[in-house]
C-alpha cells in the first residue's frame, strides 16, 4: 500500500484461494483492458468474459493474453458453454478453450434446463482440464419457483463433490435473482443457512451492487469472495474491503471483525 495506517485488516495475497474479487468483462476493448489492469490488477483474481461476449469480441486472443500476462485467470461465461451444449458441440467447446489456453470453466444452467446429474457430469469432465466454477441460483429468476435453502445446500454439495472448486451464488448483472429478492435485498436466511453447511471460502457471492458487497463484508470480513464486480469498481471495492469507504469505515476500528 502507499502508506501506513493502523487497524487495517489483513487481506489474503495473490494468488488467492479466498478473498477473491471476480470481475465481469462485458466487452472491454483491448486498450481498455490494458488500462484497467494497469490500475487494478493487484486486486483482481478472476475475470469472466460475460455471457456469450467471447464469440463477438474483437482481438479475443490478444485480450485473453493480456489478462494471462498478469497471471489473472480468464474464462468464458457459463452461457457460452450452454450454447455449445444445446447445439451438441461440447467437444467443440473443449477445442475452443484449449485453443485460447483457458483452464478455468464456468458451468451453469441459467438459460438451458440441464438435469442436475448431467450438469455434474460436465463438471467432472472439465475438472480434469482445470478449475471449475459452477453456478447455482439462476432458476430463482422464476419467482414462482424459488429454490429453498435445503435444496441450495444439496446442489452445492453435489457440485463440489463432482469437482467444482468454487460455487458461484447467482445474482446476475441486475442483482435481483438467486441470492436476492426483486428489490436487491439479500435473502439473509438463505445465506446464513448455506454457511452452516458449506465453507464461505468455497462460495463466490455475486454482488454487483454496493449494498450487497457491504452485506457480505460485514458478515464475513474483508476476505469474502465477491463476484460480478464491474471493472471500474474494483478499486472502490478494495477500499471498502479494508474499511476505507464511508459504509465500512467503522468495521475494523474496535478489532471485532
Amino acid at each position: 500500500m502507499n502508506f501506513n495506517l493502523d487497524k487495517i485488516p489483513e487481506r489474503t495475497k495473490q494468488p488467492r484461494s479466498f478473498g477473491i474479487t471476480m470481475v465481469t468483462d462485458k466487452g472491454l476493448s483491448l486498450q481498455d483492458t490494458k488500462d484497467f489492469l494497469s490500475v487494478s490488477s493487484a486486486h483482481v483474481d478472476m475475470v469472466k468474459l460475460a455471457f456469450g461476449t467471447a464469440y463477438v469480441t474483437p482481438n479475443l486472443d490478444e485480450k485473453i493474453k493480456v489478462y494471462q500476462s498478469y497471471n489473472i485467470p480468464v474464462y468464458f461465461g457459463g452461457l457460452l458453454l450452454e450454447a455449445f451444449i444445446i447445439r451438441s458441440q461440447f467437444d467443440d467447446y473443449i477445442d475452443v478453450v484449449k485453443k485460447y489456453g483457458i483452464n478455468y470453466f464456468e458451468v451453469s444452467d441459467g438459460s438451458l434446463s440441464i438435469p442436475h446429474a448431467e450438469k455434474c457430469g460436465y463438471i467432472e469432465k472439465l475438472a480434469k482440464l482445470g478449475t471449475v466454477l459452477s453456478e447455482i441460483g439462476s432458476k430463482d429468476k422464476d419467482r414462482e419457483h424459488i429454490t429453498p435453502p435445503y435444496k441450495w445446500i444439496e446442489l452445492i454439495k453435489a457440485e463440489l463433490s463432482a469437482g467444482s472448486e468454487y460455487i458461484i451464488a447467482e445474482a446476475r448483472e441486475t442483482g435481483n435473482v438467486g441470492l436476492y429478492r426483486d428489490s436487491g435485498e439479500v435473502r439473509e436466511g438463505l445465506v446464513q443457512e448455506i454457511l452452516t453447511q458449506v465453507s464461505g471460502e468455497k462460495i463466490i457471492w455475486e454482488a454487483p451492487r454496493k449494498d450487497q458487497q457491504l452485506y457480505f463484508l460485514d458478515l464475513m470480513g474483508c476476505n469474502a469472495n465477491l463476484g460480478n464486480i464491474a471493472y471500474n469498481e474494483v478499486i472502490s471495492l478494495e477500499a471498502m474491503r479494508v474499511g476505507l469507504r464511508g459504509d465500512s469505515f467503522h468495521f475494523y476500528l474496535d478489532g471485532t471483525k
